[in-house]
């Protein structure tokens, strides 16, 4: 399987936004108004850089990387890149998709001349945990956060 990482085209925003939804509400992980974020892949676009994993059988994750002034960052500092809304489509969790999406964050950083790339992560995600973790990123306590009650959110960090 050839997997393309690229910039979402924007005949695909209304798809990677149901993608983005499916992800996250797979295991229950939409609360509140949060969908109609994880929707809005085109504003995402606009505003910030909007990623996506295709093969020849279409879409199969996305990511939203959030470049210094984007307003989709949330714990970036200026000289940190940053990413969120990672989804994987239900057919191809396990091929390593959102490890390679993650990747591309990594790389999008080094691109920027950036030391550093952070993102968060709800408490309950273990397995994105996981992935984060394998690729050397570190939790960084002291910038966990809680965008709205009940949603406890774990801060990660990786040096370049």
């Amino acid at each position: 399987m050839t997997i393309d990482i690229r910039p979402a085209l924007p005949e695909e925003y209304d798809a990677v936004g149901e993608l983005t939804v499916d992800a996250y509400s797979h295991n229950g992980y939409v609360r509140g108004d949060y969908a109609m974020t994880l929707r809005a892949a085109a504003d995402r676009a606009a505003k910030a850089e909007l990623w996506v994993a295709a093969d020849s059988s279409g879409l199969l994750g996305t990511v939203t990387y959030c470049p210094v002034g984007s307003v989709y960052r949330e714990i970036g500092l200026d000289d940190e890149g940053e990413f969120r809304m990672l989804g994987v489509a239900g057919r191809a969790r396990g091929l390593g998709i959102g490890t390679a999406l993650t990747e591309r964050c990594i790389e999008r950083t080094r691109e920027l001349g950036l030391h550093r790339v952070v993102m968060s992560s709800a408490t309950y995600m273990t397995t994105a945990h996981r992935i984060y973790e394998r690729l050397g990123f570190v939790h960084t306590p002291e910038r966990d956060w809680s965008p709205i009650a009940g949603v406890d959110l774990f801060a990660f960090a990786l040096d370049l």
